[in-house]
Order: structure tokens, then sequence, then C-alpha cells
């Protein structure tokens, strides 16, 4: 993965593990005015974060992946950024969500979801930073 060009549009990390997924997020929001990173593992979203989190504005979150749950990934990103600003992509029930909202979570968006709602509730979610 590579590093954060900081002369470019707001960074936004995408971290999920279906591909397909990614791709969407991105084809939404790069002609949204975002610049995309994404990342395809738990692990490999953390390290880039952990290297570039000051340069980050949002991190969009996936809650179920193979190596690790998007709760443990969202306390990995704290230790680096104890402020980070993460929305959950997640098909499960609300109480998982609700449950992270308290640990400091800004939100989440349930999959599938609608463009027009996603590419707002992102553009929210950097505007307030």
């Amino acid at each position: 993965m590579e590093s954060i060009d900081t002369t470019m549009r707001d960074a936004i990390l995408a971290i999920d593990d279906e591909p397909e997924l990614l791709e969407l997020v991105s084809a939404c929001l790069e002609p949204a005015g975002f610049q995309v990173y994404t990342a395809t593992s738990a692990k490999e979203g953390v390290d880039f974060y952990e290297k570039n989190w000051r340069n980050i504005k949002l991190v969009l979150l996936d809650f179920l992946m193979p190596e690790m749950t998007g709760d443990l990934v969202f306390d990995c990103l704290k230790r680096s950024n104890p402020e980070v600003r993460t929305i959950l992509l997640t098909g499960c029930d609300d109480n998982v969500a609700q449950r992270l909202s308290q640990e400091g979570l800004f939100g989440y968006i349930r999959k599938p979801f609608q463009f027009h709602d996603f590419i707002q509730r992102v553009h929210d979610a950097v505007d307030t930073v």
C-alpha cells in the first residue's frame, strides 16, 4: 500500500475483506472529492493507519473480517490516535454499532447502503473534523 500524498484531497481509509466493496467505496467517494486508500485485511489497514494517521480524516471499517473483527481493529486504530474518526460498515445488528459508539465510534452505515446516503454520511463525518 502506498503512502499518503498530503497535497491531495481529504484522505479516507477503507478496511474491508471484500475487494468488490472497496472498489465500490472508491468509485463512490473519489468523484465526490475524496482520496480513498483501501486495505483488504485488518492487519494491512492497521499498519497503514499507524504510518499515516495524521493525514487520514476518516476510516470506513468492516465489522466481520477473517483475521480480526471490527471492534478489535477499532481498538488498534485508537492506540495510534485516540480521536480516530471511524464509521462502521456493517450488516450486523445495531447492538454492535451502539456498543462501539460508546467507545468513540463516529457512526455506522448498514450494508447494503444507498450511494447518496453513503456519500452524505462521509461528507458529514469529514466536515465535522
